[in-house]
């Protein structure tokens, strides 16, 4: 019950994060932004949860093919609500990927390689756009950072498209490292640190969703991750420059 409650919470501080973008935003703009990130969403979501299945799979646990997770298949990964949070107030999740580590031959080495998968996968993506967008730069001169801020036509569309997956995915990196419970930067330390035999670790872990919202609404989850995404931003900048 309890989780459906802080589920309830999410989407109505969702729905007010919407309303509350919308102020100062032409409507025909703010649709067109959030487009441009639908392919980023579906491609980093399905592949983060992919990348989960697919070592568990690796590692021997038959639970994830049975359950048909072991694709790059969007239907399989993404959760409607999820996607359609992530895509309007800049927070979601995909179908989790259901594991049993006791088919793996070193249990909490193989939970900490199904942690990290997903954020692996992530990165991926982001450095492999961020080379896509190099050569386009070098093949299109028109194709450049000024379209971040303004421009039309297809090259424009393409490039907002683009960046946006590539940002999204540093996103999806850097936010699901956070120790804090669903989130696999939790299961890491939880398999590091043998945590589920602590007192209180169901009670922490039932409370994740309430300390991630109560991080949005005083800003804090922004400053603990922009610096960090940053962070990883700006090398992939540069690789997006250097052909031009």
């Amino acid at each position: 019950m309890r989780k459906n409650i802080g589920l309830w919470v999410f989407i109505a501080f969702a729905l007010y994060l919407t309303f509350a973008n919308l102020s100062g935003v032409g409507l025909v703009e703010w649709i067109l932004q959030r487009l441009y990130m639908i392919p980023g969403i579906v491609i980093g979501l399905s592949l983060h949860e992919f990348g989960h299945a697919f070592v568990a799979d690796r590692l021997g646990d038959p639970t994830p093919r049975r359950a048909g997770r072991v694709t790059t298949n969007p239907l399989a990964h993404t959760d409607p609500r999820g996607m359609l949070l992530l895509l309007f107030a800049g927070f979601g999740w995909g179908i989790p990927v259901g594991i049993n580590s006791m088919y793996f031959k070193n249990r909490k080495r193989g939970e900490i390689m199904v942690g990290f998968a997903g954020v692996t996968m992530n990165l991926i993506i982001a450095i492999v756009t961020a080379f896509v967008m190099a050569v386009l730069t070098k093949v299109t001169p028109e194709f450049n950072l000024s379209l971040l801020y303004q421009g039309s036509g297809l090259v424009y569309i393409i490039f907002q498209v683009l960046y946006r997956v590539m940002f999204i995915n540093v996103v999806l990196m850097v936010f699901n490292l956070l120790p804090i419970p669903p989130l696999d930067g939790f299961g890491i330390i939880t398999a590091i640190f043998n945590l589920e035999r602590w007192q209180y670790f169901e009670e922490f872990y039932r409370s994740g969703l309430f300390i991630i919202l109560i991080l949005i609404i005083t800003g804090m989850l922004d400053r603990i991750l922009m610096p960090l995404i940053t962070l990883i931003l700006t090398p992939l900048i540069y690789i997006m420059q250097i052909f031009s």
